[in-house]
């Protein structure tokens, strides 16, 4: 069975949702554009009504924007960041894995780091809007802002200055960015009360080692149905 049989472009079809192991696309579109500016492939773990969990192997082929001129968008002066024509290449994420848990309707998708040795590092909340699941995956917008939560339980900001900044570059109107900083606040008040996922023992997963590494398809960027 293949994701294709099923979802629909709206979500769930009768079928069912995917199941552990299929391999499917979580992109995100340029904020202020339609266009797809990062595409990952990833490796289904658990998908219900409840969550979605995916699993980014290391060495996946991703797409990931970077400035006109090829340089690496991080390097860039804040200042200028967001005003700077920008294209896309593909490369490969050489960090430990990613495991991403997104709950529907949620404006943001929780990720679990670990160090090469299986030492458990971080979650990290990534603010962003609801994911639309299509055949292929799930698609959505980066927020800017995020927040980091350390295994203690403390927690902080995190890109507070590049959240400012796209307010001013015009990415971010001034509505937006209220709903944007809500979400987060929303997010904030499951940290501290240790709800879910923080509470589920994910830190303790381990991926399947007979999954193989996704591949990047070449028609990454197709429109969603």
């Amino acid at each position: 069975m293949t994701a294709d049989t099923l979802l629909d472009g709206n979500g769930p079809s009768t079928s069912g949702y995917w199941s552990p192991g299929e391999q499917v696309l979580w992109r995100y579109r340029g904020n202020g554009t339609d266009e797809l500016h990062i595409c990952r492939p990833v490796t289904v773990v658990r998908d219900d009504a409840e969550l979605l969990a995916v699993w980014m192997a290391p060495g996946t082929s991703c797409v990931k924007p970077v400035l006109a001129d090829g340089s690496p968008i991080h390097r860039e002066p804040l200042a200028t960041r967001y005003l700077k024509p920008r294209t896309t290449r593909v490369d490969q994420w050489w960090g430990t894995g990613v495991l991403k848990l997104a709950h529907p309707g949620d404006p943001w998708s929780v990720w679990l780091f670990w160090d090469k040795h299986w030492h458990f590092k971080n979650w990290y909340v990534n603010l962003e809007e609801p994911r639309r699941r299509w055949s292929g995956g799930v698609d959505s917008e980066d927020h800017f802002l995020d927040i980091a939560v350390r295994p203690d339980r403390s927690w902080h900001w995190l890109d507070e200055d590049e959240f400012a900044q796209a307010q001013l570059a015009g990415l971010m109107p001034t509505e937006r960015a209220e709903r944007v900083r809500s979400a987060g606040l929303a997010a904030a008040e499951v940290i501290r009360a240790w709800g879910r996922p923080y509470r589920d023992g994910w830190e303790d997963w381990r991926p399947d080692p007979g999954w193989p590494v996704p591949s990047l398809p070449d028609d990454w960027n197709r429109p969603a149905k």
